[in-house]
């Protein structure tokens, strides 16, 4: 039995679509768990670049079957456009197998999102705006549309109607919009069950009949731990669970079948949108790692935010997550820096802080407290070996490993996937 569950030990964007590419050659099935498409998951294979909102990476491998799974909401609309991105680029879909048990993104979510965000003004969240946190909000009230009902016409009209009414009374008493037209709601969302149908399935019997039979499962999540709706920097945080036991909820499988967590860590950090971020950077160092590291969000094209690695945050990450390795990325953005700073604390109010605050008010308030360390002067792009690597790159690396007692499975020094090391068996 081998499952693997790969999480973002940070905010996010720390180039887990890259490792999960990597691990997927070894994988016999690859499981998307939570989130929807408020994130992506960038790709590169030679020339070639993949950008992906829902559907697993392992879809970039002919021979893997691919899972999306309940913990995942669904707009189809955006589902259909990425299986015609990939066929465009002769790339089948005939191996995906959707949860029945999935909830559906409906356009009122997309709008109740825009609306919320506008009225909170300055005190905004800072979301994607397409109706992710609307979807789950239904789904914790009892509420939401799943996409099983798709194949149930008659029950699936009964229910849209009883949601919608309710909806349009919000729409136009709360906001003062138009709302939405029934007939029309139906039909395309009929027209999209008939079109998931071949597709759809009870994902939590086939993922977990696979661990069984002893194929190798890859559980892929969206977002970061830092995300997370209970363990992240609330309130500027998703709507479901990036960390790992989010990946035997989203999935369906129990917590004694996973065999590794890996927490994916970008060598410095980064986080998209609002919110706390004791390391920031802002200053003209921050912007040039920004455009070294071409850091923009794959879905919103929204420049991301600039810091020193965090190993408070880290720590933070793999106690929750309960990490058993972490793979490091994006290291060769940091050639040529004169030196490096790791945040080993915080400083709040005089008092030293080893762990990540509890307390969002303290967040705000905290000073990080630096180590220092060499840079290397030359590229690492083409080192293929640990061994290889500058002396200072691999002090810098044994060194994160070191303040978060987490040991180093791999490293990546470029975007493509032959700009990978690993440093062990990994599956």
């Amino acid at each position: 039995m081998s499952a693997v569950v790969v999480v973002g030990a940070q905010w996010g964007d720390e180039g887990k679509g890259k490792v999960i590419d990597f691990l997927a050659q070894q994988a016999d099935m690859v499981v998307r768990h939570q989130g929807g498409n408020n994130a992506g998951h960038t790709v590169v294979v030679g020339d070639e670049e993949y950008r992906l909102h829902l559907i697993p990476s392992g879809i970039l491998y002919g021979d893997k079957l691919c899972v999306i799974a309940s913990g995942v909401v669904i707009d189809p609309r955006v589902l259909f456009e990425e299986m015609d991105y990939l066929a465009r680029r002769g790339i089948g879909t005939d191996r995906l197998r959707i949860s029945s048990q999935a909830h559906l993104i409906m356009p009122y979510h997309a709008r109740m999102d825009a609306l919320s965000e506008d009225r909170l003004g300055v005190n905004k969240l800072g979301t994607t705006l397409r109706g992710i946190g609307p979807a789950y909000m239904d789904k914790a009230a009892r509420v939401g549309l799943r996409v099983g009902d798709l194949l149930q016409p008659q029950a699936f009209a009964v229910r849209l109607k009883r949601v919608l009414d309710e909806k349009n009374r919000l729409f136009a008493r709360a906001y003062d919009v138009e709302g939405f037209d029934y007939d029309e709601l139906l039909q395309t969302y009929l027209s999209y069950g008939e079109q998931l149908r071949p597709y759809v399935a009870n994902t939590s019997v086939i993922i977990n009949d696979a661990i069984d039979a002893g194929s190798r499962v890859l559980f892929e999540g969206a977002q970061g731990t830092m995300l997370d709706i209970d363990h992240g920097t609330y309130p500027f945080v998703t709507s479901s669970h990036p960390v790992a036991g989010g990946a035997c909820i989203g999935a369906g499988v129990g917590p004694t079948k996973i065999s590794q967590v890996y927490g994916v860590v970008k060598a410095y950090t980064s986080r998209v949108g609002d919110g706390p971020f004791p390391s920031e950077l802002l200053n003209a160092l921050g912007s040039d790692i920004r455009d070294r590291g071409h850091e923009y969000g794959t879905t919103t094209g929204r420049p991301r935010r600039i810091g020193w690695l965090d190993s408070v945050v880290l720590r933070h990450a793999a106690r929750v997550n309960g990490l058993t390795g972490i793979a490091v990325t994006r290291l060769d953005v940091l050639d040529g820096l004169p030196e490096l700073k790791i945040a080993v604390a915080y400083r709040y109010h005089g008092e030293l802080m080893q762990e990540f605050p509890d307390n969002a008010e303290m967040i705000d308030e905290v000073e990080p407290v630096y180590e220092t360390l060499p840079g290397w002067s030359q590229s690492i792009n083409q080192v293929r070996q640990f061994e290889d690597l500058p002396d200072q790159a691999r002090a810098y690396l044994t060194r994160i490993s070191e303040l978060i007692q987490v040991p180093l499975v791999l490293v990546s020094v470029g975007r493509e996937r032959t700009n990978t090391i690993p440093l062990t068996a990994l599956f």
